[in-house]
């Protein structure tokens, strides 16, 4: 895809593109609903990516078409505001980036991509990071990448009207071959992560369950957190978030919270010390150590946060009980999509059929599975 994304721009706008650009969707090893506790996050990027290549025109015209739909958009260059589907990430970069930078006139866009859309893999991050690395190289803007990954994620907020974290967009644009990063949400500071196993493989499957509760349920956690430090507040005051909180602080004062709220504590506590505890294993090649608190991950999902499901659960435990496979747990908010897994390459073609053969009888409906590596970040494409 990256070697003929020139020449689709060139037979369907007719003449060369200026710039192309190619930025990766994203896996998260562990560690989640950290980040809006101001925890730690563990990304790394993946070999399935977005396209993007651009020219300037002299029409004042925002010409996009993108290949993977079939469908195209133009916009004048003073209606920069959100719309529906796709468009509406290339529309707030420009309006955000154009902020802080020149004006970029008339341009014409070509966008082609193979992450799947709905698997937790964050399409629109590498939308965005693919679309504002090329703009920033476009019009040497010098923006670092840092600063294009909290574009990204204003114009998730402002433009589609979804309030996520900083993670997606941070992988995308930063991402390594052969590591994690491992990301301070609170501070942004971040740290590679040796992450070179050539031979495993990071196998998705989708339940194909939709995050219908996510929204709901993810602000209801959000205030049971909340209120857990609120409460720990009264007898710790040095405590600003329950990425400051240690498991004993929390057991000493377990009977202040009400039994929901220690539980969503207490997963959040120790999800940040797996990460911490794996990352320590991963830069000493533990690859089934790692695997070991992936699992603990997921109970951890399943049973104190409850953010998991059915579908979910019964993969997982699929995963658990199959040779060659080191490590499963749901991936993402929760309430369905991907669960991801590490897997023995000489495993990854017999896991594959045998779970699509339980989960067809179990469900009736045949899941999806992506097989993944870890790749580079965002990057021009010569």
């Amino acid at each position: 895809m990256e070697k003929n994304i020139r020449h689709q721009f060139q037979q369907y706008f007719g003449k060369e593109a200026l710039i192309a650009a190619a930025a990766p969707g994203r896996v998260n090893l562990i560690g989640e609903h950290t980040d809006y506790n101001e925890g730690f996050v563990l990304p790394g990027a993946v070999d399935k990516k977005i396209c993007v290549a651009i020219a300037k025109n002299e029409e004042q015209k925002i010409n996009m078409y993108a290949s993977q739909y079939q469908n195209k958009f133009s916009f004048g260059t003073n209606e920069l505001h959100p719309v529906k589907g796709w468009a509406t990430y290339l529309l707030g970069m420009i309006y955000f980036l154009q902020k802080h930078n020149s004006d970029i006139g008339g341009i014409d866009i070509l966008i082609d991509g193979d992450v799947p859309v709905g698997a937790g893999m964050s399409s629109s991050a590498a939308i965005c990071s693919a679309f504002g690395f090329g703009l920033n190289e476009l019009f040497h803007w010098n923006n670092s990448r840092m600063e294009l990954a909290l574009t990204g994620q204003k114009t998730e907020h402002e433009f589609a009207s979804v309030k996520c974290g900083i993670m997606d967009q941070f992988a995308s644009l930063h991402g390594k071959k052969g590591h994690v990063m491992k990301l301070d949400c609170r501070s942004l500071d971040y740290s590679y992560i040796p992450f070179d196993f050539p031979d495993y493989k990071i196998v998705l499957v989708n339940t194909l369950v939709s995050h219908s509760l996510a929204g709901s349920e993810y602000n209801t956690r959000r205030q049971q957190c909340e209120e857990g430090i609120a409460t720990l507040q009264k007898y710790f005051p040095n405590i600003f978030s329950l990425r400051d909180v240690t498991s004993e602080q929390l057991e000493s004062h377990k009977t202040s919270l009400s039994e929901v709220v220690y539980r969503r504590c207490h997963f959040i506590i120790h999800e940040n010390m797996r990460l911490l505890q794996g990352c320590e294993l991963l830069g000493k090649g533990n690859i089934h150590a790692f695997g070991k608190l992936m699992y603990a991950s997921h109970d951890g999902l399943s049973r104190e946060y409850e953010v998991s499901c059915e579908e979910s659960d019964f993969l997982v435990e699929n995963a658990r009980s199959f040779a060659g496979v080191v490590g499963s747990r749901q991936m993402g908010g929760g309430f369905g999509g991907c669960t991801i897994n590490i897997i023995k390459n000489d495993q990854v073609e017999n896991f594959n059929r045998h779970i699509r053969s339980v989960y067809e009888r179990e469900f009736d409906k045949t899941p999806e599975i992506y097989i993944t590596q870890i790749e580079e970040g965002a990057h021009l494409i010569l």
